[in-house]
């Protein structure tokens, strides 16, 4: 079977490539108000809530972020406060790459134009991207697209600031519920998924699973 040559590589970044602590923030800003027992079934719903909160109509990161942060607390009688969701928000810049980003994107950027679709602030993304240790061709946040991801139109923007179409790309993403599910939909048929551990494989959505970044450069032929 030949192997598809993308004319662009699109990655998802907070998670896939970031090491997205969400979790190890929320933990830390709440672990004298919430006990050990309790913190697994906190930070998951605080999981949810994070994908319910970007389902609708655009709003600020850091709304989404704080938004989140207080109806987890009112699910579980914690006490809230602004400050809580705020240095959650403020700890993302600081967050780096997994380990096997830098050389396996640089493995994959002598050949293709990488682009990043990024549920991201602004403010922030480029202080995550400057950490990924390669160029990337376009960086593209769901503020400028108006959209968050898993919303269609947010891939939309991307191909259309790409003036592409979903059958020049290959998405990469370690999730299926923000990525390659809406890919699949919108006919994107060359995906990857990054089984980075944090959601369960769905074979239905016609990804190709790899371990991590590395196994990159094996997908499209280096």
């Amino acid at each position: 079977m030949a192997i598809f040559k993308p004319k662009y590589i699109t990655f998802d970044c907070y998670g896939t490539l970031i090491n997205f602590d969400m979790a190890g923030a929320a933990r830390a800003r709440y672990a004298d108000r919430v006990s050990a027992a309790d913190m697994p079934g906190f930070l998951e719903s605080f999981r949810g809530y994070r994908l319910d909160e970007v389902l609708g109509a655009w709003k600020p990161f850091r709304e989404v972020i704080c938004n989140a942060v207080e109806r987890t607390c009112r699910r579980w009688g914690v006490k809230y406060e602004e400050a809580d969701g705020l240095a959650i928000y403020d700890a993302v810049p600081g967050w780096g790459p997994h380990p096997d980003v830098p050389a396996g994107l640089s493995a994959v950027a002598r050949e293709f134009p990488l682009v990043i679709f990024s549920n991201a602030a602004n403010e922030q993304i480029g202080h995550n991207v400057a950490k990924l240790g390669a160029p990337f061709h376009k960086v593209f946040t769901a503020e400028q697209a108006q959209a968050y991801k898993p919303r269609y139109r947010a891939f939309e923007y991307m191909m259309d600031e790409l003036g592409c179409g979903p059958e020049d790309i290959l998405h990469v993403s370690s999730s299926l519920r923000y990525d390659l599910m809406s890919a699949y939909d919108l006919g994107i048929r060359h995906k990857v998924w990054v089984n980075r551990g944090h959601e369960p494989a769905n074979p239905f959505y016609q990804y190709t699973e790899v371990r991590d970044i590395g196994g990159l450069a094996a997908v499209v032929g280096l």
